[in-house]
């Protein structure tokens, strides 16, 4: 499991898509999960793979930064968006760079080692000629490629599926399902984005709703920021818990609601960059 700081969050004016319409703030680093064995790197503090066979092109002027409330344009859809299979790697930046739409394509916007004082941990999805390929945060189903050099990757035992139609949740380690729940999901007007995400951190929310317990902010956003509760256009989705024992309906305004023992479990055992997949 990925070693873990405590993290002040930066002062942003965020929410985090729950079911309800109070203000919340990004996320932050948390307790680090427990894990039956320790995680190792995939790759050293050299750079994880030789020179590239494809050189990457000079960034443009003026490039938008990636952070929990700002995307960015002109990046390819996820092949595999569907895809349960599991990611093993995630991917951290060092420094702040550009990350392209193609192996020794056009940087289409920077991304940073950290957002909102949380390290950023991305799957790995594919690799070509030294180049990775990653999910991105802040937008839905979309990849970015990034050149060798400058980053490393971190093991990723973990992973998230939750299927719509069956109303349920299913934590997976290793590639086998170690529990499955009942769970709330996104009403039909602002429902619980489709395709692969991943886990950006945990916030600590002061409503009672949440029954005392940390949210898991995701990478996904709202697919119709018009359909959500006023307020909620630049929050996150999230997973948590739920104070009612109401689960198996479509009524969130795009989070999943799970049992508070539930989602005590997951936050026991998962990190930031931990894969999350939402099916039909």
């Amino acid at each position: 499991m990925l070693a873990r700081r405590a993290a002040v969050l930066a002062a942003l004016a965020a929410t985090l898509l729950a079911g309800c319409s109070s203000k919340h703030e990004p996320p932050r680093a948390g307790p680090t999960p427990a894990a039956p064995e320790p995680t190792t790197l995939v790759a050293g503090p050299s750079s994880p793979a030789p020179a590239a066979s494809v050189a990457p092109s000079a960034a443009p002027a003026g490039l938008t930064t990636i952070t929990y409330t700002q995307a960015a344009t002109g990046f390819p859809a996820d092949p595999d968006q569907a895809s349960i299979t599991p990611l093993g790697e995630g991917l951290q930046v060092r420094e702040k760079l550009p990350v392209y739409d193609a192996v020794g394509g056009t940087a289409r916007a920077y991304v940073t080692p950290q957002i909102s004082g949380v390290d950023l941990v991305m799957p790995v999805v594919a690799k070509q000629s030294g180049w990775a390929a990653v999910l991105l945060p802040s937008m839905n189903r979309s990849i970015g490629w990034l050149p060798p050099g400058n980053w490393s990757t971190v093991a990723l035992r973990d992973q998230i599926v939750v299927h719509r139609g069956a109303y349920t949740l299913t934590w997976v380690r290793d590639g086998a399902p170690q529990q499955t729940w009942t769970v709330t999901v996104g009403a039909p007007a602002t429902e619980t984005p489709l395709g692969r995400t991943f886990v950006l951190g945990r916030s600590s929310l002061p409503s009672k709703v949440y029954a005392g317990l940390d949210v898991l902010a995701l990478g996904a956003v709202p697919d119709d920021k018009k359909a959500v509760a006023t307020g909620l256009a630049d929050a996150h989705t999230g997973i948590h818990a739920w104070y009612r024992n109401e689960f198996g309906f479509r009524r969130s305004n795009g989070c999943v609601r799970m049992p508070p023992a539930a989602q005590k479990t997951l936050l026991d055992n998962v990190g930031a960059g931990t894969p999350v997949v939402v099916l039909p």
